[in-house]
């Protein structure tokens, strides 16, 4: 059988950096071997990339990769006649064709259609959806604009800018209060993940603490409509025929599902399936592919909802175009759950990237 050469693309310059590197460990553990010729090339905080010539994929999960002398200058070359990398080595440079790159850089600079519009200049498959679906999924005041149009439910909405905050914080503190009416708030930067910058507001001052938090992340920032429920997550699959998992629920450790909840303390419960109805688990995949398809994605991505305790309607949160793939990940768990193994996982992942570029 012939290998074919896969480079995992991780860290890079966004806040979710180190996250990046933890998915990217447990994805190269649980490569088939005998399938693919991996080459970790890794982006460091500063953005230089670098070939990681080893298998101790431990010192990419702890951070120690950058340091450890196996590393080589490497650059991604758009040239389709290259197909592939160039590495500096100090004997020359080497070209590694690459038959698909498999990006596992969380947040700006990898899940915002960058590397995407790199990688579809050089004409190289890759896991995950395109230029477009990503960058509007990652902006997600776009989002919102979009799954608006199709009809789904969300939360209700004010979109701040930077601009107007650094003249009057008070008077868009005031406009978030007159368009959602009440507290408590949610305030997120449109282009963060892993809820980097994300706070709940109780009061106007809270609220404009938050924002002012929320814009050393982003220059637009939502308020958002607190929604009691349930905190629920689907993994959908596919291109073109997409699947949607069961939903997985979240039950934070702290007041919501904060980056320390998440990857920090790692005390937050996960429940596979989630705790709601049946009518709401068929409503809650119905939707997330409803909301995949709507913003273009393939290959792979997370939409995440609310199931409300009050009336059980599922309301749509966000969607995450390269989900964590850590070991407490929920996207790789909900698809173990449905019969899909993690290393048989990454096996699909990239036959559908494959699969695009054959059609």
């Amino acid at each position: 059988m012939n290998q074919l050469n896969v480079i995992v693309v991780f860290g890079g310059v966004s806040s979710e950096h180190d996250i990046s590197c933890i998915s990217a460990a447990s994805i190269l553990r649980n490569t088939d071997a005998e399938k693919y010729h991996i080459y970790p090339v890794g982006i460091t905080k500063f953005g230089r990339w670098l070939l990681f010539d080893s298998t101790d994929y431990d010192s990419i999960e702890n951070g120690s990769w950058e340091t450890s002398g196996k590393t080589v200058p490497a650059v991604l070359s758009p040239d389709r006649k290259t197909h592939g990398l160039l590495i500096l080595r100090d004997s020359g440079m080497e070209t590694i064709h690459a038959d698909c790159v498999f990006p596992v850089l969380h947040g700006i600079g990898g899940e915002d259609g960058t590397l995407q519009g790199l990688l579809e200049l050089a004409h190289i498959p890759y896991v995950g959806p395109g230029v477009a679906a990503s960058a509007c999924s990652m902006d997600k005041s776009l989002t919102k604009i979009i799954v608006q149009q199709e009809g789904v439910r969300q939360a209700a909405f004010y979109l701040a800018h930077s601009y107007d905050f650094a003249e009057d914080p008070s008077a868009v503190c005031i406009a978030a209060e007159k368009q959602l009416g009440s507290y408590p708030v949610f305030v997120k930067p449109c282009s963060e993940g892993s809820s980097v910058g994300v706070s709940k507001a109780t009061d106007r001052a809270s609220l404009q603490k938050g924002l002012a938090d929320a814009f050393r992340f982003d220059s637009k920032v939502l308020v958002e409509e607190f929604i009691d429920g349930h905190e629920i997550e689907v993994a959908v699959l596919g291109n073109d025929d997409p699947t949607a998992s069961y939903a997985g629920e979240i039950a934070p450790s702290q007041e919501f599902y904060s980056f320390e909840a998440k990857y920090v303390d790692g005390t937050s419960g996960l429940y596979i399936p989630a705790k709601i109805s049946d009518s709401a688990m068929e409503n809650v995949r119905e939707a997330a592919v409803r909301v995949y398809r709507a913003l273009g994605c393939k290959g792979l991505s997370r939409v995440d909802f609310f199931c409300t305790y009050a009336e059980d309607e599922i309301v749509f949160n966000e969607i995450n175009t390269i989900p964590g793939f850590t070991s407490i990940s929920m996207y790789p768990k909900l698809q173990e759950y449905m019969g899909i193994p993690y290393t048989e996982l990454v096996d699909r992942l990239i036959s559908l990237a494959m699969e695009r570029y054959d059609g």
